[in-house]
């Protein structure tokens, strides 16, 4: 179907930050552009909206033509409508953002994207566009809904440890968190499952008694934390977080795991 006006009309574009996380650090995928502008620079996956699809829709065939990357949680966060942002033509981008694990996707460079990798979030090179704004506000973004939802457990192994996701914490709030303090809180939130017990009965250490407590295979009091101290070279405890629990739950937009 054509469209014809009788005022001009903007171009709409989508782009999408995709964040990952391998357990150390925080990782977002850029693609190399192939064709100009900014030809060979470095930026987000995205591009042009179709007439016959929505931004959501297009945002994610953008993302799968150019890294591979596709059934991903997608949270559209801010909308950038600055003039002169794109040489080309007036354009408005509808920027979205995902998280996921990292190790789950082979990221294939497609479509006019001459290479697709992953860059640790601190080290990014000089970006296409105006793609480092929009970097930063979807790592405020994210920022702001960590305190009232716990959207970091995307970004974990089915089965993790509470120092790789205090480690994951940090990297997106850039905060450091007492070890103590943050293993209570996310471990009294009723929502994280230890997975790593075998058949012997384990000892768990409740860091407000200061007391141990015998503890059956698959049970842990709520707000105890495994004894794991330092130097004792112990591998850290796994868990799993219970995320259907964690929906079909009144506990939305609670502070449950805010440190």
């Amino acid at each position: 179907m054509n469209y014809c006006y009788e005022y001009p009309h903007p171009a709409v574009t989508t782009d999408s930050v995709v964040f990952g996380f391998d357990g150390k650090d925080l990782h977002i995928l850029l693609i190399e552009r192939g064709a100009d502008p900014f030809k060979g620079s470095w930026a987000l996956p995205g591009g042009f909206i179709k007439m016959d699809e929505t931004a959501e829709e297009g945002a994610r065939r953008e993302l799968f033509e150019e890294t591979n990357v596709r059934d991903i949680f997608l949270e559209q966060f801010h909308t950038f409508s600055k003039v002169g942002r794109d040489p080309r033509e007036r354009v408005i981008t509808i920027a979205f953002y995902a998280l996921v694990r990292k190790g789950d996707f082979e990221v294939i460079a497609g479509d006019d994207a001459a290479r697709a990798r992953w860059f640790i979030v601190d080290e990014l090179p000089p970006l296409a566009f105006d793609h480092d704004e929009i970097i930063e506000t979807a790592k405020d973004a994210i920022r702001r809904r960590l305190k009232l939802d716990p959207i970091a457990f995307r970004l974990l192994d089915e089965s993790f440890s509470l120092p790789e996701l205090q480690r994951l914490y940090e990297l997106i709030s850039g905060r450091t968190y007492d070890r103590r303090n943050f293993q209570k809180k996310m471990l009294s939130s009723g929502y994280l499952e230890r997975v790593d017990f075998n058949e012997e009965i384990k000892f768990c250490h409740l860091s407000s008694l200061d007391a141990k407590y015998l503890v059956e295979p698959g049970e842990l009091p709520k707000g105890a934390l495994p004894k794991n101290e330092k130097g004792s070279g112990r591998k850290p405890h796994t868990f799993s977080f219970l995320s259907k629990k964690f929906e079909n739950s009144d506990d939305k937009d609670k502070d449950l795991f805010n440190p």
